[in-house]
């Protein structure tokens, strides 16, 4: 180490000679980074921090939206654009500077791409989105400080239109279909600009598990059900829409691990997912049943639309923006205040501003039901799925409190690696243990379950969460997953599938084994006992 440099000390770039930086580079990567962003520990998965020869911190992409809590955008020329309150910042491949708005900064080695994964260097994060950088070279830990914290990560105008964000604008016709538009045009979005799609709304609405046609129409629950069930998405170019043929053989092109359902009405929580994630599915009552139609509370010449009474939802869109000094006055009737979210239809281009519409802050609908594709993965994420809820969360059970026990039973198929286990969050900040049982014989197994893993969520919604120990699986073996759930206010935390109607009247209770608990002691077999199948997935890859 150079004279003078104490262990613990942050060692600028400057301060090392230019012949130890491989050296030093080479330790430092055989020792994994650890990365620490106000206060919080990153968390990576398949790729990690590493120094480059010059000494450089290069800090893998796939982090930079949860980490910076910013809008990150990746796209095909090799650029990367990245939003944050009213800062925003560009950085090309293989360029040694940045553009922080229109002022050109140096930045060594600022973008590369290794092994696939995008990365760029931790001063683009210290100099573009001001940031306190602290190198400590005795725990390998970077530490990086958001000096503007208390300011507003949005900015009061942010529309995907700007950022090349917008999926293709397609029309339902006149079918009842706009829930599986607006759910596959946000998970669209989610991969975008980066990646491109047009995913199969044919398959979603005829292949979701659910009794109907497409007349019948939908709702987010159904769409979270079969791309949680790995159904789908699969493309729209094999399973054209409105030709009255479909597939059930085909398989997803992506797997959707996470799905988040943001609170009624809280707009800054709705514009945070639009910002970091991807568009928001969320529903209006509309009077107006395509473009060729008009109503009192949509205003043509400035594409916009407030309905107020109590009238129920009926059409879905998602919101990919929003303007919050959009004048009341562009709107019909008499508003209180400005501000609109920006929403995109699914009438077509020839509706609104080119399939993009206005809603009102005001409308008494927009922004009650609230569902953002969080977690989008690769199909090699995991070779196998175990499940027995294909219509997902249709109800709730527990124990007239917000605690209880729930666990499933399956059967290993072959020679298996469990990776990671999937189930609900019925309210906002659920608390979680996950607890593995080997080779379960009875309910009496479950007294030797081990404890793997706890956490919280945020949000209501569907969480897959990855395991931090491997469990092998054998051909045959019985094996359990525990889940012990905690729901604030909520007096039936458990997620599950059961025959609530017409809709659900083909819900499959064979193939399930779950069960309940109230303190992890006695159990009851809910497939017997409550006619229903527990929400909790498994996922394995093979050996």
């Amino acid at each position: 180490m150079a004279e003078g440099v104490a262990v613990g000390d942050t060692v600028q770039v400057e301060e090392v000679p230019t012949e130890w930086n491989s050296v030093i580079a080479n330790n430092v990567n055989d020792i994994k980074i650890q990365l620490v962003v106000d206060a919080n520990v990153v968390s990576f998965y398949n790729e990690q921090m590493f120094m480059d020869d010059k000494m450089n911190i290069m800090i893998p992409t796939s982090v930079f939206t949860e980490a910076f809590k910013c809008s990150f955008n990746y796209y095909d020329n090799g650029s990367v654009l990245i939003k944050k309150g009213n800062t925003e910042l560009t950085v090309q491949l293989e360029q040694n500077y940045m553009h922080v708005g229109d002022v050109q900064i140096q930045v060594p080695s600022a973008m590369l791409i290794k092994d696939g994964m995008v990365y760029l260097q931790a001063k683009v994060v210290e100099l573009g989105l001001g940031y306190t950088y602290k190198w400590d070279i005795a725990s390998n830990t970077l530490y990086l400080t958001d000096s503007k914290k208390g300011d507003n990560i949005l900015p009061s105008k942010f529309s995907y239109r700007d950022i090349k964000k917008i999926p293709e604008i397609k029309n339902q016709g006149n079918l009842s279909t706009c829930w599986a538009f607006a759910a596959l045009s946000a998970l669209e979005s989610r991969l975008m600009p980066e990646q491109k799609f047009s995913f199969s709304v044919d398959n979603m609405s005829f292949n979701n598990g659910y009794v109907g046609n497409q007349s019948d129409g939908g709702d987010y629950t159904r769409a979270i059900a079969y791309l949680t069930a790995w159904k789908g998405p699969v493309l729209e170019s094999d399973d054209p829409y409105g030709d009255g043929i479909h597939s059930s053989e085909l398989k997803p092109v992506k797997h959707v691990q996470e799905v988040q359902i943001i609170d009624s009405k809280n707009f800054e929580a709705i514009k945070k997912a639009v910002f970091m994630y991807g568009g928001v599915e969320s529903s209006l009552y509309s009077s107006m049943a395509s473009s060729n139609e008009s109503s009192v509370y949509y205003n043509k010449n400035n594409y916009s639309y407030c309905y107020i009474g109590t009238q129920k939802p009926n059409h879905d869109v998602v919101i990919v923006g929003w303007d919050d000094n959009y004048s009341k006055s562009n709107f019909n009737g008499n508003l209180e205040g400005d501000g609109a979210f920006i929403c995109m239809n699914s009438w077509g281009a020839n509706f609104g501003d080119g399939g993009l519409f206005y809603i009102s802050y005001y409308d008494s609908n927009i922004g009650m039901h609230n569902v953002v594709y969080t977690g989008v993965a690769s199909v090699t994420n995991y070779d196998n799925i175990y499940q027995s809820d294909l219509c997902g969360w249709v109800g709730q059970m527990g124990y007239e409190g917000d605690t209880a026990y729930f666990s499933n039973v399956y059967t290993a198929n072959s020679e298996e690696t469990l990776k990671a286990v999937s189930f609900y969050a019925t309210g906002k900040a659920t608390e979680y243990e996950i607890y593995f049982v080997d080779n379960y014989q009875d309910t009496s197994s479950f007294d030797n379950k081990v404890f793997v893993k706890k956490g919280t969520f945020t949000n209501a919604g569907y969480y897959t969460v990855d395991l931090d120990k491997s469990y092998d699986l054998q051909k045959g073996n019985q094996y359990g997953v525990v889940i012990k759930i905690k729901t604030p206010n909520s007096i039936h935390p458990i997620a599950v599938e059961y025959r609530a109607g017409a809709p659900t009247a083909e819900v499959d209770l064979s193939d399930g084994n779950g069960y309940i608990s109230l303190s992890g002691k006695s159990w009851e077999h809910v497939e017997e006992s409550k006619n229903c199948n527990i929400c909790l997935k498994m996922f394995t890859i093979n050996r």
